[in-house]
């Protein structure tokens, strides 16, 4: 991170949003993430890329509850990820999720689904809840599909209605689980750059990727995960012009090539 702000000779560093300390998860007798430690801090962009399987998606998805992680901390903007139902709600009011798949409810219109989770979880009246909507819709370059239903969009349309859906919360950290391995080809650069004027804005995301061409533009820090290890972390051009690790070697010359 970049950061000139200097207060009595030393450099202040963002504070950290994220922390993840000696996280482990299993699922049955598999264990699928190890001893994972990762801080993100305030307006950091960190791309997670790896092979399928290596536990990318589980790990993000920990950050907000979606799954359980059974040993280590997650502190979340200073609330730690616990059982309780108060600090799971504490924490999802802060992190945004956009997901492969879009999950828009299809028999609710785009705005519809923008406006359902401010009014019904936060209490914002219908018409401010629609005059924010309709500000993210904007934002994202689809205003004139609100009153269209899911199933009329196409899937990048439908990925950006999710990314406003979720900005419509006003999330302080944006996670994005491989948000363009559904689409298309030619609908993937324009998903891609609604993601890219984010990170110009500020926002903290923590995406899972496999769009190298995104991560050298927009990551801060580029982290390689294997095996449910976090194998390397680096700026991008150490990332992707010298990596220590021989198997972020084989990895980026399959993938590169």
């Amino acid at each position: 991170m970049k950061d000139n702000d200097r207060r009595d000779g030393w450099t202040k560093r963002p504070e950290v949003c994220v922390a993840l300390t000696g996280v482990d998860k299993w699922f049955g007798a598999v264990q699928v993430l190890h001893d994972i430690n990762l801080e993100v801090r305030k307006g950091e962009k960190v791309v997670v890329c790896g092979p399928s399987g290596s536990g990318k998606s589980t790990m993000i998805r920990c950050i907000n509850h979606l799954e359980k992680h059974q040993k280590g901390r997650i502190v979340v903007n200073g609330t730690e990820l616990t059982d309780h139902n108060r600090d799971i709600d504490r924490v999802r009011r802060d992190v945004g999720m956009v997901f492969q798949n879009f999950n828009l409810y299809p028999h609710l219109t785009v705005l519809e689904n923008c406006t359902l989770a401010p009014r019904w979880v936060k209490g914002v009246a219908r018409k401010d809840a629609e005059a924010l909507a309709l500000g993210y819709l904007e934002r994202v370059r689809i205003p004139d599909k609100a009153h269209f239903y899911p199933s009329q969009l196409s899937g990048g349309q439908q990925q950006r209605a999710a990314i406003a859906r979720s900005l419509c919360m006003n999330p302080k950290i944006m996670l994005f689980d491989e948000p363009t391995s559904a689409l298309d080809p030619e609908l993937v650069r324009e998903v891609l750059d609604t993601m890219v004027q984010l990170a110009r804005d500020g926002m903290t995301m923590v995406c899972v990727t496999h769009e190298m061409g995104f991560a050298r533009q927009v990551a801060d820090r580029v982290i390689f995960m294997d095996a449910g290890r976090i194998v390397e972390t680096a700026a991008p051009e150490e990332f992707f012009g010298n990596p220590r690790e021989s198997r972020t070697r084989t990895f980026l010359k399959q993938i590169l090539h």
